[in-house]
């Protein structure tokens, strides 16, 4: 089977279940509301509704990337979860003998989940912009401030954080690839982007010689590459983050070492 046909499938697959809407769904309420939230309190404290004449938390000009960001921010685990999903679902219900007997390249059928990782993070991506972009303006608009919709800086980082989406969702292939147990890969994407690497990112703002080992987190990567971020709001960092383009080549290092680790470990082995 070739790879065209192989992405066919793998993408008629995914579209048969549940999972993608559901997660899907639970993306634009939590990134939605997160917005929102995020919205009306920098607005206030950028306009003084709140009172006080303390410097905003965020300049006005740049309350639009924050807000927006916010689908990448605290929504990168969607993609990541999805991409997870595609690979041990496969060994969880058994349907991966099924589709190494239609794909006996393994490689091909490896490569079919790259291809349509893209697809299905690119679909994510479009959520999350949805899901932030659509009450961040209305609130900024509200408030009196601009909403940057017009400004080619914002569809430039909105660029960005489809590719961030992307990303994601292959180092997701990568990790379920790596770790067939879909219980413990779940556990373990959900350990350490919700709370192991936060952890160590707060620790970085205070121990000088963890700065560059914080640069290179993934979800420091992906702040990077959006170029902004409501999560790194009033917390201080030792060093510099990375270049756009630097942590997009983190993010993309994190995906291929994964999925070759995965493709020469567990991808390899027999299933039943």
């Amino acid at each position: 089977m070739s790879l065209v046909t192989a992405s066919r499938s793998e993408l008629t697959k995914q579209f048969t279940t549940a999972i993608w809407w559901i997660l899907g769904l639970v993306l634009i309420i939590y990134v939605g509301l997160t917005a929102a939230g995020f919205g009306l309190l920098l607005t206030s404290l950028a306009t003084g509704a709140l009172g006080g004449t303390e410097t905003p938390l965020v300049p006005p000009d740049a309350l639009p990337s924050v807000i927006y960001s916010t689908a990448t921010s605290f929504g990168y685990v969607f993609p990541l979860l999805v991409g997870t999903l595609m690979v041990t679902t496969e060994f969880r219900h058994k349907t991966l003998t099924p589709t190494f007997l239609a794909v006996p390249r393994r490689g091909v059928a490896l490569a079919a989940k790259v291809v349509i990782g893209v697809v299905m993070g690119l679909l994510f991506g479009v959520l999350g912009l949805v899901a932030t972009v659509g009450p961040g303006a209305v609130i900024l608009a509200a408030s009196g401030l601009e909403t940057g919709l017009a400004s080619s800086d914002t569809w430039a980082l909105a660029g960005r954080m489809l590719l961030a989406f992307v990303l994601w969702t292959l180092i997701g292939i990568g990790v379920g690839s790596v770790v067939r147990n879909q219980v413990v890969a779940i556990v373990i994407v959900l350990a350490f982007t919700q709370f192991i690497e936060p952890l160590v990112r707060l620790a970085g703002g205070f121990i000088e010689g963890l700065g560059p080992v914080v640069s290179v987190l993934p979800g420091a990567a992906g702040d990077a590459l959006v170029g902004a971020s409501a999560f790194s709001l009033g917390m201080p960092t030792a060093t510099e983050p990375l270049a756009w383009w630097g942590g997009g080549l983190v993010l993309l290092a994190y995906a291929l070492v994964f999925v070759v680790v995965g493709q020469f470990t567990s991808w390899r082995r027999d299933v039943n």
